[in-house]
């Protein structure tokens, strides 16, 4: 099946995981995707454990149903092979720092003087202009700067890193994508190109809605972990069950709260939690510690309230509702013929066009 993105040809100068996720999701909607790596090492995830089928899992991955270029992009007789190849690019994806593409005489300016069409991405931690375009820096120091991190560490002592790369994906990979996509229905009108500054840590403040608006409005700056949605109240928040697995409560709503007191058994006088919202969390936090998790799901799933037992990753792969939804049913496919389920990426299914089955390109000697 063709995708909407069927005949456009993108060529990614990306490593690791913002630039080469945004790709993937383009490849999926139909584009022709062309990695250029450096010779003998290639994407440096590609050296990455756990091992797959001869490269990092992660980079099988994240590079499923694209092909490769290897390039030594400093050399000029490397780089002349580009030539035919960006005079025809719809879409060129580069994550170095500021000016490197400049200097390789790879910059938008360089592409769209012959290609006057080509869409140019370039994400970077800090951007293309602002006093930190040139600082180094990984997903913790995005969200650190841009304020994240301070709303829910944990004990000072022993502070919790996120689970997640949000800048990277949320703040990079995603904004990407949505911004070629834009700049391509741009092009559609006014036949002009476009060269666009993605920033990591500028994507991320669209978390930090809530924290805005309660500073610069109302003075209220949240603290660590003080906050609606940040654990501050008995009404969202992890507990833990009798047996040390977490219960995830998340009854913000007057009826979901009532069931889930009734549920739980919480006694009338603990149900005003306006009056004393620490005690009401202790005594909740109580409660459930008197029972199992596996005693707690069914009496959840039967009120309705809010409020499930936290999975492991490994419970979550093998979640009927997600098989049902077929979100693990294509495949990344190794040399061998051995087979992983493929990332899945945000592309409705009416709009996916990659094959069911696929590898990720091999490095060229």
């Amino acid at each position: 099946m063709k995708g909407p993105l069927d005949g456009l040809l993108v060529l990614d100068f990306s490593t690791l995981l913002p630039g080469p996720l945004a790709t993937l999701i383009l490849a999926e909607a139909g584009a022709e995707v062309i990695k250029v790596e450096r010779p003998g090492r290639g994407d440096e995830m590609r050296s990455y454990a756990p091992r797959w089928g001869g490269d990092g899992v992660n980079f099988a991955l994240l590079n499923r149903g694209k092909r490769s270029l290897a390039l030594d992009l400093k050399d000029p007789a490397s780089r002349a092979v580009l030539d035919p190849l960006l005079a025809r690019a719809d879409v060129v994806m580069e994550q170095f720092r500021p000016g490197v593409m400049e200097r390789l005489g790879l910059g938008h300016a360089a592409i769209a003087a012959r290609n006057p069409r080509v869409i140019t991405c370039s994400i970077t931690g800090y951007g293309q202009t602002g006093p930190k375009r040139d600082v180094a820096g990984h997903d913790l120091n995005y969200l650190g700067d841009a304020g994240m991190l301070s709303l829910s560490h944990g004990e000072a002592a022993r502070p919790v890193v996120p689970p997640a790369l949000v800048a990277d994906i949320a703040g990079g990979a995603y904004p990407a994508v949505i911004n070629i996509l834009l700049a391509l229905i741009r092009r559609g009108i006014t036949g002009q190109g476009a060269h666009l500054d993605v920033a990591m840590a500028d994507n991320v403040w669209p978390f930090l809605y809530w924290a805005m608006g309660n500073g610069l409005a109302a003075g209220q700056w949240p603290g660590n972990g003080t906050d609606l949605v940040t654990g501050g109240t008995p009404r969202y928040r992890l507990y833990a069950a009798g047996d040390g697995r977490l219960v995830a409560a998340a009854p913000i709503e007057d009826k979901f709260w009532a069931a889930f007191c009734d549920a739980i058994g919480l006694e009338p006088e603990w149900r005003d939690d306006a009056r004393d919202p620490a005690g009401t969390a202790a005594r909740v936090a109580a409660i459930l510690a008197t029972r199992p998790a596996d005693a707690w799901r069914p009496v959840f799933a039967r009120a309705d309230c809010c409020t499930s037992i936290v999975a492991t990753v490994q419970e979550a792969l093998a979640d009927p509702h997600f098989a049902a939804r077929g979100l693990f049913a294509r495949g990344v496919v190794a040399p061998d013929g051995a087979r992983l389920p493929a990332l899945p990426t945000p592309i409705a299914p009416a709009l996916r066009a990659d094959a069911a089955e696929a590898p990720w390109p091999a490095l060229p000697a």
